[in-house]
């Protein structure tokens, strides 16, 4: 899939969320909702790190370019020393170690240690990467139109004003994990949905995705997940533009007045 039906399917994603827990009666505060949808649809564009081209390549200058050639060979190295015999050769880690549910987990994991142990600047700063992301998935129309500069400072200033909006009373600093030192714990949460969703949307395109890694399939260390080659389309076809982005933004509309109340 392409970066924008990456993010659309990760806010949705959060929002279905959202509906599911106020149906289990433990209901999202909106910031919560809102929030988790903005960080959620910068997670989705985030397992692309190993892909030099894509939009997460583009969206903080020379610092993510790097980034993305660094762990571009760090997957490959992985996938070269962890491949069967019936497992392809390779020439890049595009769609390798960072499509994986265990790379999920860990991102996740990692963002939620360190809200909780990092304070006030951790979070700013796990808000700020996500929302820069999300306003390069979600209007990337206009973030390419606009200086880099502008984007990183959207970020900035979003991340300050829901940063302190979170921290009010009833908020949703300590939703979910409402222990003294597990504010903002949930955070990691919209990181993993966000890079699962990813994988999945990945896995209907002709390639698949082996988020099953390191689990085997068959012979197959890198077992590249997806449904019937006949199901599958190529990324930013028809089927991504005309079908599954309008599916998605009807499945958000929903999932979030669900989540309101408002359904």
């Amino acid at each position: 899939m392409m970066g924008p039906a990456h993010s659309l399917s990760g806010a949705a994603a959060w929002l279905g969320v959202g509906a599911a827990a106020a149906a289990f009666d433990h209901p999202m505060p909106w910031p919560v909702l809102l929030v988790g949808a903005l960080i959620c649809a910068g997670a989705a564009l985030a397992p692309d790190l190993d892909h030099k081209s894509a939009t997460i390549s583009r969206a903080f200058g020379p610092v993510s370019r790097v980034l993305c050639e660094v762990v571009d060979k760090l997957s490959y190295a992985v996938y070269k020393a962890t491949r069967s015999s019936a497992d392809p050769r390779r020439s890049g880690g595009h769609r390798t170690l960072t499509h994986t549910w265990l790379w999920a987990v860990l991102i996740g994991a990692g963002a939620s240690a360190a809200a909780v142990t990092g304070g006030r600047w951790a979070v700013l700063a796990i808000l700020f990467v996500h929302l820069v992301l999300a306003v390069e998935g979600l209007l990337w129309r206009a973030a390419r139109m606009s200086s880099d500069v502008l984007v990183w400072l959207l970020g900035a200033t979003s991340a300050w004003i829901l940063a302190g909006v979170l921290d009010k009373p009833g908020n949703g600093a300590d939703w979910l994990f409402t222990a003294p030192g597990q504010e903002y714990l949930w955070l990691g949460l919209p990181i993993v949905l966000g890079a699962l969703v990813h994988d999945i949307g990945d896995s209907l395109t002709v390639s698949g995705c082996p988020v099953l890694w390191p689990i085997p399939v068959g012979r197959k260390r890198w077992y590249p997940v997806g449904p019937p080659k006949a199901l599958r389309f190529r990324a930013g076809s028809w089927v991504e533009l005309k079908v599954l982005m309008p599916v998605f933004m009807l499945l958000g509309g929903v999932g979030g007045a669900s989540a309101l109340g408002y359904l």
